[in-house]
C-alpha cells in the first residue's frame, strides 16, 4: 500500500510542477513534431475534470513519475492506442471562454523506464498542436474484475 504524509505529498507535487513547467515542449519521433507541455495538461495531473480534484494519492504517483513522460515521448517510434471521439472543449474566442463540441484525438503510449509501466496520453483538439494529456502509473489488474487498478479507461478522465 502507498503510503505518504502530507509534508512528503506537498514536496512531491511541488517539485513534479517546478519540472512540469520547465518542459515546455518535446520532439516526439512518432508524430515527427512536438508535444507541447501546456497548462492544460498540468491542471490534469491534479483535476480528474474541472471543480473535482484527484485524490491525493493519484496526484502523489503522477507527480512522482512526470519526469518519465518527456522520456516515453522522445523514445516513441509507435503508439499503442488511438481514441477519436467528440468533447466539449473549453475554447477561448473573441476574448471570451466557451464550450463548444469539437473532435478529439487521444494517442497512448505505454513504456517500462526505470521500472516503472506508465501510459503517456496525448491530446489533440480538432486539427490543433498536440499536448500532453496524462501520465497513468500501472499498478497492476484486479483479480477479480480483471480491470486495471487506478484508471478507468476514459482519457478525458484518467
Amino acid at each position: 500500500m502507498l503510503e505518504f504524509n502530507s509534508e512528503e505529498f506537498e514536496k512531491i507535487k511541488s517539485q513534479g510542477e517546478e519540472f512540469y513547467k520547465s518542459i515546455t515542449e518535446v520532439y516526439c519521433p512518432y508524430f515527427k513534431d512536438k508535444i507541447s507541455f501546456n497548462a492544460r495538461g498540468l491542471e490534469h495531473l491534479k483535476f480528474i475534470r474541472t471543480e473535482k480534484t484527484r485524490l491525493e494519492k493519484d496526484q502523489y504517483m503522477r507527480f512522482k513519475l512526470i519526469n518519465l513522460a518527456p522520456e516515453v515521448l522522445k523514445l516513441s517510434h509507435t503508439v499503442q492506442g488511438i481514441l477519436e471521439t467528440q468533447k466539449f472543449e473549453r475554447i477561448r474566442m473573441k476574448g471570451r471562454t466557451d464550450t463548444i463540441l469539437k473532435p478529439v484525438r487521444y494517442f497512448e503510449f505505454i513504456a517500462v523506464i526505470k521500472r516503472n509501466r506508465v501510459r503517456i496520453i496525448v491530446k489533440q483538439i480538432e486539427d490543433g498542436q498536440k499536448f500532453f494529456w496524462s501520465i497513468i502509473p500501472f499498478w497492476g489488474m484486479n483479480t477479480e474484475t480483471m480491470s486495471r487498478i487506478l484508471h478507468n479507461g476514459i482519457p478525458e478522465e484518467d
